[in-house]
């Protein structure tokens, strides 16, 4: 069979990991994550690239959540398409239940799984250069208004910063950026085990869903 996978690059390392050497992958492409602020722009994006694969692949595994604006997804695509299970990326890689009882457990938390982690700080200052411009940008740095300060207004409701280890290795070199994100903004530290079997099971409903279409041709 053939499957394709279209999905955030927040999911990269462990979908490079769940997928390797596994020859019934023909296609791979990861979606540049900032999209997610776009809803439709996003959704859009996401069923052009889908779409595109059409008699490529038998199926294709969705690598998104319900991110906003992608709830029934599935409905617009012509080839037989599977949606990760979970609100977000961090839904999957710790499953929904966990997510909801890690919210219960502190609202204001910072989920750092290990893409969030090596987006550090710089990240917010290219956001914030590709919204308004490096001429505005470095206007209101100037004027006081640097990174720091934009991230502690966008961080003052945050309480505890929680990393999520996946097994997709360096748990060192992860955790120690997210302790660091952490200590910058006054927030407390914990770490937690996520897990693969979210994407994993996905997966495989995928191929399922590939063996059924070939079925009914």
């Amino acid at each position: 069979m053939r499957i394709g996978i279209v999905a955030c690059e927040t999911f990269k390392r462990e979908l490079d990991l769940v997928t390797e050497g596994d020859q019934d992958i023909a296609y791979k492409e990861y979606v540049e994550w900032g999209l997610h602020e776009y809803p439709e722009e996003l959704k859009w994006a996401v069923i052009k690239k889908v779409n595109s694969l059409a008699g490529k692949v038998d199926a294709v595994l969705l690598g998104y959540g319900i991110c906003q604006s992608l709830k029934d997804i599935e409905k617009q695509m012509i080839v037989p398409t599977v949606r990760l299970q979970g609100d977000d990326c961090v839904g999957v890689l710790i499953t929904q239940t966990e997510y909801e009882r890690e919210r219960k457990k502190c609202a204001g938390t910072w989920f750092a799984i290990p893409y969030v982690c090596e987006m550090g700080d710089e990240w917010f200052r290219h956001h914030m250069v590709a919204q308004m411009g490096e001429a505005a940008v470095k206007q209101m740095e100037d004027q006081g208004y640097d990174t720091d300060w934009f991230l502690h207004q966008l961080f003052s409701g945050y309480k505890r910063a929680l990393f999520i280890d996946t097994g997709v290795g360096q748990r060192e070199h992860f955790e120690a950026l997210s302790r660091k994100f952490a200590a910058k903004l006054n927030m407390s530290h914990e770490s937690r085990m996520g897990t693969l079997d979210v994407l994993k099971a996905d997966l495989e409903r995928t191929k399922d869903l590939a063996r059924s279409a070939a079925l009914s041709r």
